[in-house]
């Protein structure tokens, strides 16, 4: 069974920096999507960035581009989302995600285990 715990959400001012960690279980993860998504209170989850498997260069939503950098460690079977320039509107809870082997895609039905999520607030 796959257990994905994130960490490292918090407050932070516009213009900072905040870098969440993903601590995956339960499967060899080299060959699967991994990614992650975010939500605000009263909308649907919205695709942030994701890579088809270990190796591949991520996929990211326009709204994250040039900011935010995913990374995968393998080996440690962790995944980090580096954030850089917040802004308020990226306050949200943010999710890790596994999905399909070969699969970088946005859709948020394809990707079948979530993590519980952690928080990130900013201030503006």
């Amino acid at each position: 069974q796959v257990q994905l715990v994130e960490s490292g959400g918090g407050l932070v001012q516009a213009g900072g920096s905040l870098r969440l960690s993903c601590a995956a279980s339960g499967r060899t993860f080299s060959y699967y999507a991994m990614g992650w998504f975010r939500q605000i209170p009263g909308k649907e989850r919205e695709f942030v960035a994701a890579s088809s498997r270990a190796g591949s260069s991520p996929h990211y939503a326009d709204a994250v581009l040039g900011r935010f950098t995913m990374t995968r460690d393998n080996g440690k079977n962790m995944v980090y989302l580096q954030m850089n320039s917040l802004k308020a509107e990226d306050t949200a809870v943010y999710y890790c995600v596994v999905g399909p082997r070969n699969y970088d895609g946005t859709q948020t039905v394809a990707y079948d285990s979530w993590g519980q999520g952690t928080q990130v607030t900013v201030s503006s």
